[in-house]
Parts: structure tokens; sequence; C-alpha cells
């Protein structure tokens, strides 16, 4: 697939106007509140076998969005736990649609370099791809597509990421919490669905350490649906194929979870990665991210973003992975 969005030289400079819903920050801050009010946010974590001699995994369950259990796996290198070593510092990760957390062997390379290690379940989700996943969604009923990006989209306090982002919210506090973490030191990292994801928890979480984000889907939401009818940015095409007459509710729902207004109330040092020729997340909403990152927190975070001209939604893969270790080791400390 050819480069199909704009040239690069003006996705460098794109900066498009978001509207922002009036009742964008009190929304999150009642929603979070609401979330936080529920109890202590770790409900379980035991040790559990994993064919592993290098790497000591517990399986975790947290309160997320309204109290709802979530899981997750929690891993650290083995003889690294706590009393026995300093604190580590902590990457939280989300997954991509349509994955669960899936087995604890299945990602490794962050506890590989160091790191705690927290993998946290997508509610309602783990059945499209991978080794799927442990967490219902008990507020799945509204209105909406059957696929995660169009349940509950005619309202945005019924919407599936509202509470798949709380849910990441709350993975940070649940990390913190966990013995041995350092908990100044936790970065937030995921690619498509866990990049935006991520990229939402930068914008909540004001004392995050660092975000790596790449190939992040709802970002540019608006200038996504006109470019793009893969999945899964064609779900919810899909759906408004069918239900016509309700674009402007879905808007105003989308307009809740759009990734550049995330991005503007970030604070953490960021890493981005985009490949343009990204059919599934156009490059555009990346760009508009990264470009628009922290305006409204001072615009001097450290910010970086590698391109990757000839690759899709794929980006740089395994090159893309090293630099954000070396990235992140230089930012954390590790």
């Amino acid at each position: 697939m050819p480069a199909f969005d704009l040239p690069p030289a003006d996705l460098e400079r794109h900066r498009p106007d978001v509207a922002e819903p009036a009742d964008f920050d009190a929304f999150w801050k009642r929603t979070l509140e609401e979330a936080a009010g529920a109890g202590d946010v770790l409900l379980s974590a035991g040790p559990v076998e994993n064919g592993l001699r290098l790497t000591e995994t517990w399986d975790v369950t947290f309160r997320g969005f309204a109290g709802d259990p979530v899981r997750g796996w929690f891993s650290r290198p083995a003889g690294t736990a706590a009393g026995a070593a300093e604190p580590l510092p902590a990457v939280v990760e989300f997954a991509g649609y349509g994955r669960g957390r899936g087995l604890p062997h299945e990602r490794l390379t962050w506890v590989n370099a160091g790191y705690a290690h927290l993998l946290m379940d997508n509610r309602g989700q783990g059945d499209q791809y991978g080794c799927g996943g442990d967490t219902p969604d008990p507020h799945a009923g509204a209105p909406g597509g059957p696929g995660p990006a169009a349940r509950g989209l005619l309202d945005p306090h019924d919407y599936h990421y509202r509470r798949l982002i709380t849910d990441a919210v709350r993975a940070v506090d649940a990390v913190r919490a966990l013995p041995g973490v350092d908990a100044s030191r936790v970065a937030a990292v995921g690619n498509s669905q866990g990049g935006g994801v991520a990229l939402a928890v930068a914008g909540l979480v004001p004392d995050l350490a660092a975000v790596l984000v790449t190939a992040p889907f709802l970002c540019g939401i608006r200038r996504a649906l006109d470019l793009t009818d893969a999945s899964p940015y064609g779900e919810i095409s899909a759906y408004l194929a069918v239900h016509r007459g309700a674009e402007e509710a879905a808007h105003r729902t989308l307009a809740y979870v759009e990734g550049i207004s995330f991005a503007r109330r970030a604070q953490a040092p960021a890493h981005f990665g985009v490949g343009l020729r990204d059919t599934v997340c156009p490059p555009s909403g990346a760009y508009a991210a990264y470009n628009r990152y922290a305006e409204l927190t001072g615009g001097q975070e450290e910010k970086v973003l590698h391109a990757y001209p000839f690759n899709g939604h794929e980006g740089g893969d395994a090159v893309h992975v090293r630099r954000q270790l070396d990235w992140l080791e230089a930012v954390l400390g590790a």
C-alpha cells in the first residue's frame, strides 16, 4: 500500500484544531473519582507457574471502572522480589484491539530489560487474536455495534473506551501498590489500541514518568474515519452506515476519548512511533498528538517521534522496540 495520508512535510507540521467538549476535564475527573472511590485498588496478587526460570509472574486482579475486577499479569526478573533488591521501575503495557492478556510467557521484552511489568487485560476483548482474555465487561449492554469500537457509541457515559481508559489509569495505581515497585518511575506503553490507551493515561496521570506510543488508535478520529475503512475505525463507520442520523451523537462521544486532547494535557516524556503507510491508524493522527503534546502543560517535555516511511501498522517492529528500550533506559535510569 503506498503512502495515502499527508505528505511527510505536512505531517511534521500537522496541528489540527480539536473540538473538545466543554466538560472534558470534569467528565474524566468525575469518572476517575468514582472508580477510586470503589475501594483499595488491589484485589489479589498471587504467584503462578509460568514455565520460565528467569522470570517470576503473579496473577493480579485490581479494581477498574466502577470497581469492576480487571485481570493482569505482573512479572519481574527472577530474584528481584520485594526486600531482595532495590525497587524496580515499572512498565504498564496495554494490549492491542481484540486481544486479551493471553498467557504469562507471551510478553517478556520489558521484564527481560529489567523492569517490573504489568500487562493489563482488555475488558470485554480477547477473542480476535492471541491467547484470550479473562476480564468480562458487565456494562456492555448499551446501544452500539458488536465490536468494542462501537459499544455504547451513542453516549460518552456508556462508551467502551470510557471503561477501558479508566481501567488503564487504575492499572498504574495497581502497579504502584505492588511490592518492590518504584512508584516514581512508572511508564505506560502500548501499540495501536494500546498506544491510544497509553496516551490517554499520560493525559490523566500527571506524575507518570514516561509514555511510549506506537501507531496509536483514537488519534485524529474524525479524519481517520474519512481515510480508512479498516477495523477498528471501520466498525464505527459500519455502525453509522446502518444507524443513519447517529453521526452527531457518535462524534460527541468520540470527542471524550480523542487522543489529541489527552496528548495536550500530558506531562511525561514521550516516545512515538508511526508507519507512514499505516491504513489502520492513519499517521496524521499520531503526528497530531505528537505535535500538540504537552501544549497545555508547558509544551517543554522531552518527546521524540520515529517515522518509518515504508511501513504500515507494524511500524518499526523490532527495530522500533530497540529504540524504545534505549530511550526508556535513558529516561528512567533503569
